[in-house]
């Protein structure tokens, strides 16, 4: 088994989100989330490294930054930064569903 490069690359541009909006706006609520979702995206990176079939941490952060920078890239049309982090979730989402369904795949 290997590291979960890809989830680990996610998890540090969504931590890294936070402390830029910090830096730039003083926005102390982007850095508490990027740095609570980068954090869970992290564990879900080593959880998923150590067992391919325990995504659902992953899942659980890549699916609700989804859904909230999704909300704000629609009423704002702002791609920085909501919608690069919502085409990144929704990215590492569809992935982790193929891993889902590779695992079921391999369990017949």
């Amino acid at each position: 088994m290997g590291l979960d490069w890809i989830g680990f690359g996610y998890a540090a541009l969504v931590a890294s989100g936070g402390i830029m909006g910090y830096a730039k706006a003083g926005s102390v609520p982007s850095l508490a989330a990027g740095l609570l979702f980068g954090g869970l995206a992290g564990l879900g990176a080593y959880q998923l490294s150590q067992d391919p079939k325990n995504i659902w941490l992953s899942l659980f952060a890549s699916g609700t930054l989804t859904a909230i920078m999704g909300v704000r890239f629609y009423n704002s049309r702002k791609f920085m930064p909501a919608g690069l982090v919502a085409g990144a979730s929704l990215l590492m989402v569809g992935r982790l569903g193929l891993k889902m369904i590779n695992e079921k795949a391999h369990e017949r």
